[in-house]
Parts: C-alpha cells; structure tokens; sequence
C-alpha cells in the first residue's frame, strides 16, 4: 500500500495517518476539510453558511445514530466550489468532485451533487442526500429568524418562532419550503426537524456571527 494519496489536482500529499478509512473510500479530518474550504471560499457569510448546514448535518446523524463525521463533513464541504461555480450554476456540484474526489468516499460527493440535483441531475435517494437538501435550506431560514430577533441572537429563537416564520411565503425568501419539507422524507415531521436543526445550529452560533 502507498504511503499517502495525491489528490487528481495535484494538491500535497495526505498522509494515511491523517485520513480515515471508511467503506466507501477514505475521509479527511475535519481540520483538513477547513482548510480546504479556506483555500476554495473567500467569503465570510458563504463559510458561515457551509458552518451553519454543517452543524445541522451533524445534529441530524446524531438523531439518527448515523456517521456524525461523515454527515458533518457533508454540510461543510456541500458549497465548497460555490465561488468558483456562481455564474456557472450548472457546474456546480461538478466542480466540487473535483476538489474532493480521493479525500471523501464517493458517497460524501454524491450528496453534494445531488443537493444541486436541478442542474447536476443525480437524484437525491439516501437519506443523507435528502438531510442535506433540507438542512441546507432549513439553515438559511433559521439565520433569518435570528436576524429579525432584537438581539440579532440564534439563542433567542424558539420552533415557534420559526413554526411561525415557515408559514410566512414571504419569509426569508431564498429558503425553500419544498426542500426543507425534504424532511418528512426521511421519517422527520417538520416541527421535530426545526427543534433539532435549531439545537445544532446553536452550538455554533459563536463561530457564525449569531
């Protein structure tokens, strides 16, 4: 066996002592997968989304007793080539299994393509692919709720605020209701959903600004 793994852009070697062996291929650290997110995205608030649906992600494996480093590293590398793929939004998902592929199992990039499934057209199936969906939108209409607090806090938002909220078309726009009803999919009724995704996201509300 080779001592370490060269990703197919040519990026520094990973050690195997630094890459964890998982079924379907191999899985960076998470200091690992920030600092790819640090060389690949410039801007704070499109980090402090990956942050936020990472949190979500992790809340949810949790929930479900599932791999909490697998779903985590989903949601944080989900938007990874964002920057590089906006004004070509079909190429986005395309792009990041470049970035990714020979560090994450090809389950990992399946999702990330998946969550973009309008332009990549790999249809969402397992329910990480379908969480990722929904946490993704779930965390921008959770940032809203927070934002209209007085205190501009993550910790001031009850469900029934974004129950509330939810219902409101109007409302934080950008995230869609139809993604994050994605939930009911995969056994979780809305209600429960938004407690849970709340719980995570407020664990990380210090590094999000919230």
């Amino acid at each position: 066996m080779c001592e370490s793994l060269k990703s197919e852009k040519g990026n520094k070697p990973f050690s195997f002592n630094t890459l964890e062996l998982y079924q379907g291929g191999v899985m960076i650290t998470t200091e690992e997968a920030l600092n790819l997110v640090k060389k690949n995205v410039a801007k704070r608030n499109i980090v402090y989304h990956m942050l936020a649906v990472e949190a979500i992600m992790r809340s949810l494996a949790k929930h479900f007793g599932d791999d909490e480093h697998l779903w985590e590293l989903t949601g944080l590398l989900h938007d990874i080539d964002y920057e590089k793929t906006e004004s070509t939004p079909e190429k986005h998902g395309v792009v990041a299994e470049e970035i990714l592929k020979g560090l994450v199992p090809d389950e990992l990039i399946k999702a990330i393509k998946a969550h973009s499934f309008q332009y990549s057209h790999v249809k969402p199936e397992t329910r990480m692919e379908k969480a990722l969906i929904a946490c993704d939108a779930v965390s921008g209409l959770l940032v809203a709720c927070a934002l209209v607090m007085p205190s501009k806090k993550l910790a001031d938002v009850k469900v029934e605020t974004v129950l509330k909220k939810f219902k409101d078309k109007d409302f934080a726009r950008g995230a869609s209701r139809k993604r994050i009803l994605l939930c009911e999919e995969i056994g979780i009724p809305k209600e429960e959903f938004f407690e849970i995704a709340l719980n995570g996201l407020k664990n990380v509300s210090k590094e999000i600004g919230l």
